[in-house]
């Protein structure tokens, strides 16, 4: 994949060169990045024909994310807030004299994160990360296996991975799918559509008729759901 760099009306583009029949424009998440996939055979002429064709909706979504609330960057330390599949709960941080570090849910609104006496804020960061990664492989796989048995497909391979533009994404050639570690954060009924929304990807490689078809069939709320997802905090990238 061809990777360019174009200036339209004085906004950055980032132009990906593949082998797809139509041009897609698309402003991503936190700061508004505009990113064009593009076949192979489109002139640069045509891409900034396509973008400033777009720019109207392109500012709007960039003001958007703007203006949409952030986390705070994390400390790790007692008495932040942090999300769990869509519930706010208080960290509570204990050092002990162990070697070993253990997180829990503890009642129905804290988050108990025991570690060992003068570890740091990247410790922390880590093993939190890591119980976020089991957590939602948990919840991701029943997902997978409901939508596998509905759909008639299943993928050949899935994870989980850290993705700043998109929720999760699927190689249909490859029938491998990859879930945003971020849905760890979210509800699971987003986690649900999410995982949908990449499946429907091994029936149909495109956001064509027949895929929107499968979605709508399989999830009549997915809109709403989208919509909830996407007005939720973005992270802080930094933390």
């Amino acid at each position: 994949m061809n990777t360019e760099q174009l200036v339209v009306a004085g906004t950055p583009v980032e132009i990906h060169r593949k082998k797809i029949k139509n041009l897609h424009v698309g402003v991503y998440p936190p700061d508004g990045r505009v990113r064009v996939a593009a076949p192979e055979s489109v002139s640069l002429d045509a891409i900034r024909i396509a973008v400033l064709s777009r720019m109207d909706w392109i500012r709007r979504k960039q003001s958007g994310f703007a203006a949409q609330e952030r986390q705070s960057v994390r400390r790790y330390v007692s008495g932040e807030t942090h999300f769990v599949f869509g519930r706010a709960l208080r960290l509570s941080v204990v050092e002990w004299d162990k070697k070993v570090h253990r997180i829990s849910l503890a009642g129905n609104d804290r988050l108990s994160l025991s570690v060992p006496r003068g570890s740091n804020r990247n410790d922390r960061s880590r093993w939190l990360r890591n119980w976020r990664r089991a957590r939602l492989r948990d919840v991701a796989a029943g997902k997978i296996e409901k939508w596998s048995k509905r759909l008639g497909v299943m993928p050949e391979r899935w994870g989980i991975r850290e993705m700043k533009t998109k929720w999760g994404s699927c190689n249909p050639q490859n029938r491998t799918i990859w879930l945003n570690l971020e849905l760890s954060k979210k509800p699971v009924e987003a986690v649900d559509y999410i995982v949908l929304h990449e499946m429907a990807h091994l029936i149909s490689a495109r956001h064509d008729a027949q895929f929107l078809s499968l979605l709508d069939e399989h999830m009549p709320t997915r809109r709403q759901v989208r919509a909830d997802l996407n007005a939720m905090p973005l992270s802080a990238w930094s933390a």
